[in-house]
């Protein structure tokens, strides 16, 4: 097993812990009244504040010893990512935070399909799929089940 020097999990942690604490800025303004300031580098954060990002990483980390392997590959995979493909990556987490159950059972249909087509596959089902009716889309996952989700526990969230 290859250990990561602490410097660097500390890092792939204090991402996590920015990505997790996101709506901590959604919150009240700064005190300087300015809604549009710029947060400063990690640097000039006071320990407080650093306190405020990494503690809900923190409680979920300690509280999910079986699923510390899943979050560390996330953050290494979130590192790894051009700017391009993280703003992608939040675009279609928005996306799916927004749809219907229904909507997200027919998109893990689709995906679970594409997964074990090639590029021309691919490109040949999303076309079809965008021309289809949302009766007709209904009707293709039904007849496409998407693989049961696994079954892990998902951490509290605050």
């Amino acid at each position: 097993m290859r250990t990561f020097p602490f410097r660097r999990l500390g890092l792939v942690l204090a991402a996590l812990a920015l990505l997790a604490a996101a709506p901590v800025f959604a919150g009240d303004p700064p005190a300087t009244g300015r809604t549009n300031a710029p947060l400063p580098a990690w640097e000039q954060l006071t320990q407080a504040q650093r306190e405020q990002l990494i503690a809900p990483m923190r409680d979920r980390w300690n509280n999910s010893p079986d699923e510390r392997q899943r979050m560390f590959e996330h953050a290494r995979r979130w590192q790894q990512m051009t700017p391009e493909e993280r703003k992608n990556a939040r675009r279609g987490m928005k996306r799916w935070e927004h749809m219907s159950p229904e909507d997200r059972g027919q998109m893990r249909a689709l995906y679970a399909k594409m997964r074990g087509l090639d590029d021309e596959g691919r490109r040949a089902l999303m076309t079809k799929w965008r021309a289809m009716t949302p009766e007709q889309r209904r009707a293709w996952a039904q007849a496409n089940p998407a693989p049961p989700k696994p079954d892990r526990p998902h951490p509290p969230r605050d």
